[in-house]
């Protein structure tokens, strides 16, 4: 039984490590160090956990070992296994092209804007209510092609970004489940993070 299950959303395998698309898993590999728990492969359940707590509260860190598009197959599983009593337990964290480089955003429901882990997250669950951590990829202007670009590696330059980001991410992580949601919104989204 787990309180919370906190997801990172991402892709497995060492070509995908520091990839936009991974910033779901950086965050919650941050909150991990944090927490000073580790990660076990739960193959049968199809994702890296860890588990520890946070105010007192079981919290499991989730990495999907499924590739980004099913990554709701695995949280359903998990949120079954964990005997969560509602989608607000749930925490997924999520690169978002429509935010800029630097920035986060947090919200409940919703659609997936397009993200297909946050839509597989949506059709496994059967609902859209659980709460969402956003991490902003975008640029001024899209790329052409916006596959190409959410697979390629941070550039040098968006290191402290990457950084500032993925601490910030844990650092809401930790706010929602010591002050709640609305608190947590309002202060993310009253600075400029």
């Amino acid at each position: 039984m787990a309180d919370f299950l906190v997801v990172g959303l991402g892709n497995r395998g060492k070509e995908y490590r520091d990839t936009r698309h991974n910033f779901g898993f950086l965050a919650v590999d941050e909150l991990a160090r944090k927490m000073d728990v580790p990660f076990c492969r739960l193959s049968s359940l199809e994702a890296e956990v860890a588990v520890g707590e946070l105010d007192s509260r079981s919290v499991a860190l989730v990495k999907p070992l499924t590739y980004m598009n099913l990554s709701g197959r695995a949280v359903a599983v998990l949120a079954k296994f964990y005997q969560l009593r509602g989608p607000a337990q749930i925490i997924i964290i999520h690169d978002d092209l429509d935010i800029p480089l630097g920035k986060i955003k947090i919200k409940s429901g919703g659609g997936s804007g397009g993200h297909k882990g946050v839509q597989s997250v949506i059709e496994s669950l059967g609902t859209n209510e659980f709460l969402r951590i956003r991490l902003g990829i975008g640029l001024e202007e899209r790329p052409i092609d916006v596959i190409d670009y959410v697979l390629t590696p941070f550039a040098p330059e968006e290191q402290d970004a990457r950084q500032r980001v993925v601490a910030e991410a844990a650092n809401a992580v930790q706010m929602i489940i010591q002050d709640g949601l609305e608190k947590t919104m309002n202060f993310f989204h009253s600075r400029d993070n």
